[in-house]
């Protein structure tokens, strides 16, 4: 169900719930560098509540609102140091991710991924697509998740996307990983990452996964896949971020 091969008729965006529960739980939309009328139309089916003053303890797994707040701090920090890399780089929040594009329609995700990809004039400028991967489940009640993976699309070459899959414990999340690729016609290469150490810092791993990704982008003009074999996250600095 490759999204590419052309535009369904537009749909309404499923609905979904405004607060689910456990690390892997759905994010508000967030399709970062989209214009404001494609961010409200994102916007429309969830509820974010701002990210100032998030709270995150010690053991805490990493919510919806967490991802979608750091994502909305590293998009600002990219605009303001690498305007350039900022307007081909789209960071796609959980929910996003998960109902529209990997678990959504055929027209739902191609309308998603339309709001995602073009710029406030209507192009496709979108090289870089980071998506946060949840093994939750949206029919399956008991199934709300428990582990965060993170995916980068590179979109250099069109007609040949590659999606490089990052996952702090290696084989958790292959499927979800799979069916989001292939739903964006891109293949499925496996990318190194440190392993995580406990069982509550995946969500870590993704954001800070995200920004060592970003500063690898900047740093270099080759495609081809960035290991994190040498990733070491600090929640300390995560927590200071989010109290902004």
């Amino acid at each position: 169900s490759d999204i590419y091969r052309g535009l369904d008729p537009l749909v309404d965006l499923p609905s979904t719930p405004h607060e689910l529960r456990d690390d892997a739980h759905y994010a508000p939309a967030f399709p970062s560098t989209s214009t404001d009328a494609q961010i409200a139309a994102l916007n429309q089916t969830a509820s974010f509540h701002g990210h100032g003053g998030l709270e995150l303890g010690a053991r805490d797994w990493l919510s919806d609102e967490h991802i979608a707040a750091d994502y909305m701090l590293l998009i600002q920090d990219l605009q303001r140091d690498n305007p350039d890399l900022a307007s081909r780089t789209r960071l796609v929040d959980p929910l996003i991710a998960h109902y529209h594009l990997r678990l959504g329609s055929q027209s739902v995700a191609t309308r998603a991924f339309q709001h995602i990809v073009h710029d406030h004039d209507g192009n496709d400028t979108a090289d870089f697509l980071f998506l946060p991967v949840s093994d939750a489940s949206a029919s399956d009640p008991n199934r709300r998740g428990s582990h965060w993976s993170l995916l980068l699309v590179d979109r250099r070459e069109r007609a040949r996307p590659a999606a490089y899959h990052y996952d702090s414990a290696v084989g958790y999340n292959d499927g979800p990983a799979a069916l989001l690729a292939q739903r964006l016609g891109a293949r499925l290469e496996l990318a190194r990452m440190t392993q995580q150490s406990n069982g509550y810092d995946c969500g870590v791993f993704v954001l800070d996964g995200t920004r060592a990704l970003v500063r690898g982008l900047a740093q270099r003009g080759r495609s081809g896949v960035l290991h994190l074999d040498n990733l070491v996250v600090d929640r300390l600095a995560l927590q200071t971020r989010l109290r902004r």
